[in-house]
């Protein structure tokens, strides 16, 4: 085999590989040999059949199967001798000449051909301990723990019917209804023993208003007007008319902060729910904390590394966004007059995102190459299980989609791969504490939403 260098541009790699005549015909001898103990043809020995005859049968199809694994295999030796990391698959070109091609394949001439790949460029990490980070800390307040144990009790109430009450916001109804559209009941108008809460907007538009100031026993015609945007197409924007019957109405009754509600829900008493609380708020500031200094660790490493992308990635990077935009617009029914920014600004944007994932990536994979760090397979089965629950009756389904899928099961290890390595860079980078307020931290994380979505910002995790 004849390696040939013909192109060297910055990353930009084209080779001329040749794989001489000799070498194919042994291949080619190799294959036939190996057939003759394996095929059986009519009027033959499994075994005994004559090479010449397997030639002229078989000759053709084989020599395919020669040239074939004869490129495989040429064109991954050239590159490991190169001893560089391609960064896309290389794109071989084979002889376009029909005479040529004939004569290769009669083992008559030589394989020749070209292979052209973008190399990953060599990344010179920074020395982490230098970099600059701060990690914010948030002490939950007492007040905190309290306000999210009322909303707790909010979303808990019961609802005790009182004879002869007088309906108000809040309250709830029982109640029976029919719908009717120009005279005429329509299907899934009708319900019996229905529990509707004024004021929680559960109904169509202007429903629960119309039931304030009802008692048990009345009957009202509640007439309203469906939305164009309703979920039903066909009564979209239609009037209807729905002959309501109350049968009670009951006033909400909030639950008592005591031991009683800590056990409804499990826990020993009271001071165990605030301690949940309490522990459950600390988690949700820390992972905020950890959002903020995620993105100040990533700004900081594309920034200290500066080198040249590979071109094809770059594109496909923003290919793969840039559909999203457009089909996402399409499905909206937008057009760029529509858009805050026109359409060259926004592929500007794209662009200089696409690069930021790009370097990012790159640099989070150097990262966890050189420092030997893996995601194990115990992690990968956990995150999997992970996601299989997110489908409650769906579970074989969804885990035989990721058995059969590489692809799928890739997509989970990536954020896992990129949690480890920004571990690692943190546990020397050690990033100065600073205790902050929640209002401080909602800050800085409202910042970095303005900078760009949540998708932009997570950037090296494709």
């Amino acid at each position: 085999m004849q390696i040939k260098e013909v192109t060297s541009d910055g990353l930009k790699r084209e080779l001329e590989v040749v794989v001489a005549t000799g070498e194919l015909n042994e291949r080619f001898q190799s294959r036939l040999n190996q057939l003759k103990d394996t095929v059986q043809l009519k009027g033959f020995r499994k075994g005994k059949v004559p090479v010449n005859h397997l030639r002229k049968v078989y000759g053709k199809s084989v020599m395919l199967e020669v040239l074939n694994d004869a490129v495989n295999e040429s064109s991954a030796k050239a590159i490991e001798e190169r001893e560089e990391r391609p960064a896309v698959q290389p794109d071989i070109k084979l002889p376009e000449d029909e005479a040529k091609i004939e004569r290769i394949l009669a083992g008559e001439d030589d394989l020749a051909y070209s292979m052209s790949f973008e190399v990953l460029p060599k990344i010179e990490l920074v020395d982490f301990s230098t970099l600059k980070l701060e990690k914010f800390v948030v002490e939950v307040e007492d007040a905190d723990r309290d306000e999210a144990i009322d909303k707790l009790l909010d979303s808990n109430l019961a609802y005790d019917v009182e004879e002869g009450r007088v309906a108000e916001d809040g309250d709830q109804l029982t109640i029976d209804f029919v719908g009717r559209i120009d005279g005429e009941a329509f299907e899934g108008g009708s319900a019996e023993g229905i529990d509707i809460v004024l004021g929680k907007g559960q109904f169509i538009p202007g429903f629960e208003e119309q039931l304030v100031g009802a008692k048990a026993g009345d009957e009202k015609l509640v007439e309203v007007n469906f939305p164009d945007d309703y979920g039903a197409e066909h009564l979209r924007g239609k009037a209807a008319a729905f002959e309501t019957n109350v049968k009670a109405v009951a006033k909400s009754r909030r639950p008592d902060a005591n031991d009683a509600f800590a056990q409804s829900l499990g826990l020993e008493n009271l001071d165990k729910l605030k301690e949940h609380f309490t522990q459950r708020i600390s988690e949700e500031y820390g992972q905020a904390a950890r959002a903020k200094l995620k993105r100040e660790l990533l700004d900081a490493l594309e920034e200290a590394h500066k080198f040249e992308l590979p071109p094809t990635l770059v594109e496909r990077e923003f290919d793969s966004m840039w559909n999203q935009v457009t089909s996402s617009m399409k499905n909206e029914n937008k057009t760029w007059d529509d858009q805050d920014k026109t359409e060259e600004e926004t592929r500007k944007d794209y662009r200089e995102i696409s690069e930021r994932r790009v370097r990012l990536g790159l640099v989070i994979g150097e990262i966890g190459d050189k420092n030997k760090i893996e995601v194990g397979e115990d992690e990968l089965r956990k995150a999997l299980m992970e996601q299989v629950r997110q489908f409650p009756g769906q579970e074989k389904m969804v885990y035989e989609y990721y058995q059969k899928n590489p692809s799928a099961v890739a997509e989970l290890r990536a954020p896992l791969f990129e949690e480890k390595v920004v571990d690692f860079i943190l546990e020397l980078a050690k990033p100065d504490e600073r205790k902050v307020t929640k209002e401080e931290l909602q800050a800085a994380l409202n910042a970095m939403s303005d900078d760009d979505d949540e998708a932009e910002a997570d950037s090296a995790e494709k």
